[in-house]
């Protein structure tokens, strides 16, 4: 069992927590403006165990962050105490991805929804999955759930068109069927994760992240890139993260 309360706490809700369709879009918009996408376990070489005591103790008590494996497989717990169904589905990002490369949720009310608190950038209130409409997904950005051969296809719309997030189906898997992909991705060399250091949470207005020692805010749909030197990096993981300066050395 995981401690509710504290795990509200940590992403600063205190609203309702009936298990509705409003529950869960607070709750996930919440999560996702708090704790941050992050590979810093990765990076500093720093274990990763898919066990629900151990990713609480990461992520509630130590107020970390983590990819989807960590931060979906806790999120589904916190749900699950919340009494909402939830169903964790396999996905795969690119068209080569390996099998279980990521971690999404079904969470079932009178209609199934699409939950994903550990994508990074990426929509911010949950999905309806029956949908094959474009969704609004948060900050103006929308997105589409399409059929496809092997199941249902995650796209977002850009400038461009319509640009693919990742592939997944409906099957459920127990959190320990992720254990091959996590590990994967914290060892592989061909996995991004192992290649450079991110950090990111959204915000009110878009998005706040660190990839390699570059800082980059979207806000209203504008960017800017700042260049850190080691002290601005140390208080921008303390002060827009929540995250212990000393991870500094991951970068």
């Amino acid at each position: 069992m995981i401690d509710v309360a504290r795990y509200l706490q940590r992403i600063g809700y205190d609203g309702p927590t009936a298990p509705n369709a409003e529950t869960l879009r607070r709750v996930h918009l919440a999560h996702m403006r708090t704790v941050p996408f992050e590979n810093l376990s990765v990076r500093s070489g720093e274990p990763i165990v898919l066990d629900e005591e151990k990713l609480f103790e990461k992520i509630v008590l130590r107020r970390r962050g983590g990819f989807c494996y960590e931060l979906n497989g806790l999120f589904a717990a916190l749900l699950e105490n919340l009494g909402f169904r939830v169903a964790r589905l396999a996905g795969r990002v690119g068209v080569e991805g390996i099998p279980f490369d990521h971690m999404a949720l079904q969470v079932d009310l009178d209609e199934q929804w699409l939950a994903d608190v550990g994508f990074g950038d990426s929509f911010v209130v949950p999905l309806r999955l029956a949908s094959r409409e474009p969704q609004e997904g948060g900050c103006g950005r929308r997105y589409r759930i399409d059929a496809h051969e092997d199941g249902l296809l995650l796209v977002r719309e850009e400038p461009e068109g319509w640009k693919r997030q990742y592939l997944f189906t409906l099957d459920a898997w127990p959190l320990s069927a992720f254990a091959g992909g996590c590990r994967y991705h914290q060892t592989s060399p061909k996995s991004g994760f192992t290649q450079k250091t991110v950090v990111s949470r959204a915000t009110d207005t878009g998005r706040i992240t660190l990839t390699g020692r570059r800082l980059i805010v979207t806000a209203q749909g504008k960017r800017t890139e700042t260049d850190l030197d080691d002290q601005a990096l140390s208080r921008a993981l303390r002060e827009e993260f929540g995250i212990d300066p000393s991870l500094a050395t991951a970068f």
